[in-house]
């Protein structure tokens, strides 16, 4: 008896505790917010963005393994356009707090030892699609193309220097990501890896 009239009180006592408050925890993640609107209360609760696509469609078999194989493909090198982002950003913000020219340039060279060190047997062991891939998610991530990346930190000597090799294995430093275009596929799959979906 004592439990049926815990049971019929508590709902009174939650609505009383909720009125007076313009949030209700419910647990760790989830708040809900209370809007009053023309005397009546409202719960809102914020969730997480989704994305829906259609389910891709292919004429053939090598439409299907071609889209499967660019899953793959940015599978393996989103991670490091993630890495270099966060690298960016820390660059830029330490960078900030160096006083002259010289000490900047000996950072970036000490950074890009670093990166060599830790990175350069993966990114040797990349293809030319999936390094392709790679530059157009980096400037994604970072909203600058490679070029000015490498002018910006390098100079324009090496920026120019390492856009012609590129060019010799068929790569485009200055080739900007376009989310809309041509690179509206690559976009959809990046957001759906994101969000675990893929």
């Amino acid at each position: 008896m004592r439990q049926r009239i815990i049971l019929l009180i508590l709902p009174f006592i939650t609505t009383l505790y909720a009125a007076g408050q313009d949030t209700i925890r419910l647990d760790d993640a989830e708040v809900l917010y209370r809007v009053i609107l023309d005397g009546d209360t409202f719960l809102l609760s914020q969730i997480e963005e989704v994305h829906i696509y259609s389910k891709p469609k292919f004429k053939t078999q090598r439409e299907w393994r071609k889209y499967y194989r660019l899953v793959r493909n940015v599978k393996k090198v989103y991670p490091y356009a993630k890495l270099a982002a966060a690298e960016y950003d820390s660059l830029a913000q330490y960078m900030m707090t160096l006083p002259t020219e010289k000490e900047r340039k000996q950072y970036i060279k000490d950074i890009e030892s670093e990166i060599m060190i830790n990175y350069e047997d993966d990114i040797k062991k990349l293809t030319i699609t999936q390094g392709r891939i790679l530059l157009k998610l980096i400037d994604r991530e970072i909203g600058e193309t490679s070029y000015d990346l490498l002018k910006e930190l390098k100079g324009s000597f090496s920026a120019f220097f390492w856009q012609a090799i590129a060019r010799l294995f068929g790569h485009d430093l200055k080739s900007e990501f376009d989310p809309e275009g041509a690179d509206k596929l690559l976009n959809e799959i990046v957001i759906l890896l994101e969000a675990g979906q893929i």
